[in-house]
């Protein structure tokens, strides 16, 4: 739908809040074929950072950090509460998780997907399973992560597949530029 008076598409959506409040009781996942690493990337330059998030994102509209300038983005992704890994196959990136502990004991994976090739290839529990451990060597309580209708259709599954439990919906737009 566009908007009298402005450029912007807004997109209707309906938003799903998970916690998990113990270590994942679900099994850990066998170890992928091939070379596959799984690194926390520090301070990582924006230019990375981005062609991470645009990559991943582009099919879910994945807009809010592109909003951000350089220095903006650098401060948020550069915060010592705030830490990225990286999921590589091959040598290749092949997925993105980010760890924002700002909040004391709480830990919400602010942001977590797969690069379109890596997609179907049963790596999305390996790598979040690895996520929500790395997670939990920190002092928190909690630990949240959130999924739309615009995500991939397995998100939720694999979110609550691992433990994760819904404890509230909202129903929200995404504003495209």
């Amino acid at each position: 739908m566009v908007q009298k008076g402005t450029s912007k598409r807004r997109i209707p959506m309906t938003v799903t809040f998970l916690e998990l409040t113990t270590k994942p009781s679900a099994l850990p996942p066998p170890q992928p074929r091939g070379k596959v690493a799984f690194l926390k990337c520090e301070k990582p330059p924006t230019h990375f950072y981005r062609y991470l998030y645009d990559t991943i994102g582009a099919d879910y509209y994945w807009v809010d950090r592109k909003k951000l300038s350089k220095e903006a983005l650098a401060e948020v992704i550069h915060d010592p509460r705030n830490q990225l890994f990286v999921l590589y196959v091959e040598g290749n990136p092949a997925g993105m998780a980010e760890l924002d502990l700002r909040k004391p004991g709480t830990c919400n994976i602010s942001y977590f997907g797969l690069m379109p090739d890596a997609i179907g290839k049963r790596m999305g529990y390996f790598f979040l399973y690895h996520t929500c451990i790395n997670a939990w060597l920190q002092p928190i309580e909690r630990l949240t992560i959130n999924t739309c209708t615009l995500d991939h259709p397995r998100a939720l599954p694999l979110y609550q597949r691992i433990g994760f439990t819904a404890y509230n919906r909202e129903e929200r737009f995404v504003e495209l530029p």
